[in-house]
């Protein structure tokens, strides 16, 4: 047998031996990769189950709030509430632990693809080299060094049988790389993912707070008495009231109308929702309980809607826009308006209040795309129990302003106030049907 056709067997060998090298590495990988595939279903589990309890202490919270308004009862809400938070937390501490392991899992089969796409590269790199030193004798050259016509036909087979393998391995590298650069953008989604879990696990955390703090206040506020309860929403009741009246006097001296024509359109979804899940506990303007407390609202009916949300709720940007501003008027009058609170401007005309926060997340000036976390519900403000206050206004007819307060000692409130009539619009008119 000629040297030629020695040489060529010898390649051919060293392209099986490196897949079968490489089928080693790979099975090395394949224990680790089920193990870790195993702790992900596992973490998937803990969710599910995290997830169902959660759902029972919102249904807790549900029907604490929809109880009769007594000192226990807001207790036992705010003590599901922090239930609800604390599981919240766990459920995000198992999300991360979850997004780390497949970032983990990417990590190996990204390493296995390297792997498979290196051997692969190697075999391609051989069998070039086979074909070039073909490609360089002239197949009587070849003839010449071999003993029969039998050993010629027989390396001639091997050398097509060589050529099959190597389109077929330029095939599986094209479709590894392809498989390669989806785990790398998968990952890079895990990692984005992951700084979103861990800010929100920290959002978490100081909500939890917010609702122990709550608790703690209410008790040490009421001395733990149904009748020092009472008062203090009576209190509260007082001093919204004087607020909405300070407001109303205000708007009564507006001269200018806005023109309906400046409006946008009626049309559902041009807002979204700002919570996730949608309970709306009181609707825009001369509402049943607009009418009966009508010194609550000065005759002038509920400027936007509210929504249930227990403290530590997500409230989300309802369409893009730009902050224009954000305060709390706790700091000149506790329990009197809108507590803490964000405007945003939309580019559509369109520009909307989120109050009653715990926390803020957005600041002024900021750019925003629909359904960012921009803070946190709460119970500042003058509200009863926890919930959202939405306002969409018209954004020709609105600007943040000064307004005194002759409630608290003639502070002056931080607050967006109308510059013309009709400048309230009612939400549902823009959002989801």
């Amino acid at each position: 047998m000629g040297f030629w056709k020695n040489n060529l067997c010898f390649r051919a060998i060293f392209l099986l031996l490196s897949a079968a090298l490489s089928g080693i590495a790979l099975s090395a990988d394949a224990a680790r990769l089920d193990e870790v595939k195993s702790k992900i279903n596992q973490k998937n589990q803990d969710i599910a189950a995290l997830e169902k309890e959660i759902r029972e202490y919102e249904k807790k919270i549900s029907t604490t709030a929809q109880e009769a308004n007594t000192l226990s009862n807001a207790v036992k809400n705010l003590d599901a509430t922090r239930q609800k938070i604390q599981r919240d937390i766990s459920v995000t501490g198992s999300k991360i632990e979850r997004t780390n392991l497949n970032i983990e899992r990417l990590g190996i089969e990204i390493g296995t693809k390297e792997t498979s796409i290196g051997t692969s590269k190697a075999i391609i790199g051989e069998s070039m080299r086979i074909f070039q030193e073909a490609d360089a004798n002239s197949l009587i050259e070849i003839l010449l060094k071999h003993e029969t016509f039998s050993e010629f036909w027989n390396d001639l087979d091997t050398l097509e049988n060589l050529q099959e393998d190597l389109h077929i391995h330029l095939d599986e590298l094209r479709s590894r790389k392809e498989e390669l650069q989806k785990s790398h953008n998968e990952a890079s989604a895990y990692k984005k993912e992951l700084v979103t879990l861990e800010e929100n696990y920290k959002d978490q955390k100081r909500a939890a707070d917010i609702a122990r703090a709550e608790k703690n206040n209410l008790l040490k506020e009421t001395k733990n008495k149904q009748s020092a309860y009472e008062a203090l929403l009576e209190e509260k009741k007082r001093k919204k009231a004087l607020f909405e009246q300070e407001l109303a006097s205000f708007e009564a001296e507006l001269k200018e109308v806005l023109d309906p024509s400046r409006i946008p359109s009626a049309r559902s979804g041009v807002l979204s929702w700002p919570t996730d899940k949608v309970t709306i506990t009181q609707y825009f303007g001369n509402t049943p309980f607009a009418t009966q407390n009508p010194g609550i609202y000065s005759g002038q009916g509920h400027n936007g809607i509210d929504l249930a949300a227990p403290i530590g709720t997500p409230i989300r940007a309802a369409r893009e826009g730009r902050v224009l501003g954000t305060g709390d008027t706790d700091i000149v009058c506790r329990n009197a308006s809108y507590g803490q609170w964000v405007f945003i401007e939309h580019d559509n005309g369109l520009s909307t209040l989120y109050a009653h926060l715990s926390f803020i997340k957005a600041s002024s000036g900021q750019a925003v795309a629909r359904g960012d976390i921009i803070g946190y519900s709460g119970n500042t403000g003058y509200s009863t129990g926890p919930h959202l206050h939405f306002t969409v206004f018209a954004t020709e007819a609105v600007r943040i302003g000064e307004l005194k307060s002759k409630v608290c000692g003639g502070g002056i409130y931080k607050i967006p106030l109308l510059t013309k009539t009709g400048g309230y619009l009612n939400p549902l008119s823009y959002l989801p049907q």
